[in-house]
């Protein structure tokens, strides 16, 4: 499917015109949605007290924007994923592409 149901990539991307993320989205996805649109306190909210391996990655992605490397690296560990380096762009589409149901 595409379109603004945000069940693929494109759906996801064309969904950012919104001002709320599609419904149905899980806390990591819709926390992957509110960094694309600059909101770095909604998304760090959606995945504070998510629990899940995705939350954790997405987690670890917000800190290290936020420049908190240290943080950020515990998270990487929970998510059970290597720290994060180089661009954040690419970065934050790579976690997208990967938690995307297919």
């Amino acid at each position: 499917m595409t379109g603004k149901d945000a069940t693929d990539i494109a759906g996801f991307r064309a969904s950012l015109v919104g001002t709320r993320p599609p419904e149905g989205l899980a806390a990591p996805l819709a926390a992957l949605w509110h960094l694309e649109k600059g909101d770095w306190e909604a998304a760090h909210a959606l995945v504070q007290d998510d629990a899940s391996r995705a939350g954790a990655w997405v987690h670890a992605h917000i800190h290290r924007i936020e420049g908190d490397d240290w943080n950020a690296r515990y998270w990487y560990g929970r998510a059970g994923q290597p720290a994060g380096e180089g661009d954040l762009d690419r970065e934050r589409a790579a976690i997208l592409f990967a938690l995307m149901p297919s």
